[in-house]
């Protein structure tokens, strides 16, 4: 999957959510979903699921996030499935933001950005999710070649798994682990516009105020929505005045609906309309 170096992801992102509505699908073929739409735990049931999802989706959400451990999982046949769903939600107009949550340090982490993130790697994706808990500094490699080639990061900063709460919220000179996050990917959005290519993981379901984040000129990924808990209303609590750049996502509470297609396209676009409500 090709980027394009002549527009930023924050632009392409933008513009992708006008056009489509402010919604983010996960396709996560856990093995209960694919026994829930009658087919068998293996290789093919996992290239009928994802493939059926993706299609389904492309054409009408903003942007598809592929678990990729979910496709690890069968090995080498399972990461060639991944490739035909990244290859799929491209032709389809819709961006893939592929969930791989990678952080490392040094050349370890430059060949996690060469696969994800240079034109022509067969899982390179419009944007992935990285991990800043080596240092936020480590993610530097990542974030200069995304945006050499128009792609970009979402870094976890405070997410909707209870296990998080103690490393997020703990105070490291004078603020939270998870507002430092924050404070460094707006470091890296400064001047962007209409949004920067570093964004944030920040969970639908966290308290208001938990962390600020109207300096951030970046997109936010909101984990947490639909078979979670989170609602819309929650979304605006939570988020407020911060939902020019608001990337809900929902999984299960849309791939339930398969694997009749119809019945997944009006899942997501009946979800994507209730956001709309949401946009300032």
């Amino acid at each position: 999957m090709s980027g394009d170096a002549n527009r930023s992801f924050g632009a392409r992102l933008s513009e992708a959510m006008a056009e489509r509505g402010p919604l983010c699908v996960g396709v996560d073929p856990h093995p209960a979903l694919l026994e829930a739409w009658g087919l068998p735990t293996d290789v093919g049931g996992l290239e009928r699921f994802a493939l059926t999802a993706t299609e389904a989706l492309a054409g009408s959400v903003a942007v598809l996030k592929p678990q990729s451990a979910f496709f690890e999982a069968y090995g080498a046949a399972g990461v060639a499935v991944l490739e035909r769903v990244l290859a799929t939600a491209r032709d389809g107009g819709a961006l893939v933001l592929l969930d791989v949550k990678r952080g490392d340090i040094g050349s370890t982490m430059a060949a996690y950005t060469a696969a994800y993130l240079a034109d022509g790697a067969p899982l390179a994706a419009d944007a992935i999710t990285v991990s800043p808990y080596l240092g936020f500094g480590a993610l530097n490699v990542a974030v200069e070649q995304a945006r050499r080639s128009g792609r970009g990061v979402f870094v976890l900063a405070r997410t909707s798994n209870p296990e998080g709460f103690p490393v997020q919220r703990a105070i490291a000179d004078g603020t939270t682990v998870a507002q430092s996050i924050v404070d460094e990917a707006a470091a890296c959005n400064e001047g962007a516009d209409p949004l920067g290519d570093v964004g944030v993981v920040v969970g639908a379901t966290v308290e208001p105020g938990e962390v600020v984040l109207d300096r951030l000129n970046g997109p936010i990924l909101a984990p947490g929505f639909g078979a979670q808990g989170a609602t819309v209303e929650d979304l605006r609590r939570v988020f407020g005045a911060n939902a020019r750049g608001l990337l809900p996502t929902s999984s299960r509470e849309i791939l339930r609906h398969g694997p009749d297609v119809a019945a997944l396209t009006a899942a997501a676009e009946r979800t994507r309309d209730a956001l709309a409500s949401i946009l300032p």
